[in-house]
């Protein structure tokens, strides 16, 4: 992988994934990917985002889920990820700014689940 570009555009990406290019717009409209743009506007890609793109292809097409289930799903995975370090750093040191704002992002993971959250 290391002859491989850090960077693609909307062309060599649609190419590289088998989607066509207005899926890739499409994407962005909704806010599943976010490309960065050149001077002239083109659509710029990293290989996190073609990674990105890759789980998106997969959950559309292998598992049959609609793209607002596919927000929805990637909308929990960014919280995952943004918990994942304070759980690490919480069991490291405990104190109340980290404990506010754990519970800040679990509450945003109940509300994207769609579940009302245990008060203890």
């Amino acid at each position: 992988m290391a002859d491989r570009p850090d960077f693609y555009l909307i062309s060599m990406a649609a190419e590289l994934l088998e989607l066509h290019p207005q899926t890739l717009r499409k994407y962005e409209r909704l806010g599943l990917v976010r490309p960065a743009r050149t001077l002239g506007s083109m659509r710029v890609y990293t290989r996190q985002e073609l990674e990105r793109l890759r789980l998106i292809k997969a959950l559309v097409e292998d598992e049959g889920i609609n793209l607002a289930g596919v927000q929805r799903l990637l909308s929990v995975a960014d919280v995952a990820r943004r918990l994942r370090p304070l759980v690490r750093d919480f069991g490291r040191r405990r104190n109340a700014e980290l404990r506010e704002r754990l519970e800040a992002e679990l509450a945003d993971l109940f509300r994207l689940l769609g579940l009302e959250p245990d008060d203890d």
